[in-house]
């Protein structure tokens, strides 16, 4: 499995582990906690598989970070009516051109 499909696998678990934190509802519904425990454990075994296969740590982890940023709250406004306002959406822009900054300065870092 090529370093992007496991860094989008380890984005979804992450997700998948942060979401389940407030379905949890506290510990009101203590069943969703395998579900953050999996996601979360998944999520670092991808991300260090992705590290381990060559791709810079400021690059896996920036994307990894900001595309949970991102999906995280665009799905905790669709599951959970979590408001998702025009400033929070400039917010989740400007972490995504961050994140594309420090791509495109790792590939013409490791062009020289």
């Amino acid at each position: 499995m090529n370093k992007w499909t496991l860094l989008a696998i380890a984005v979804v678990l992450e997700v998948a582990g942060t979401l389940s934190l407030r379905a949890m509802n506290g510990f009101a519904d203590p069943w969703w906690l395998l579900v953050v425990v999996a996601g979360y454990g998944g999520a670092f075994f991808g991300v260090a598989r992705v590290l381990k296969a060559g791709m810079p740590v400021g690059v896996a982890y920036g994307i990894w970070a900001a595309s949970g940023v991102a999906l995280t709250a665009v799905a905790g406004a669709a599951l959970f009516g979590d408001q998702l306002t025009w400033l929070i959406g400039a917010g989740i822009a400007l972490v995504i051109g961050g994140v594309l900054l420090v791509e495109f300065g790792s590939q013409r870092a490791g062009e020289r």
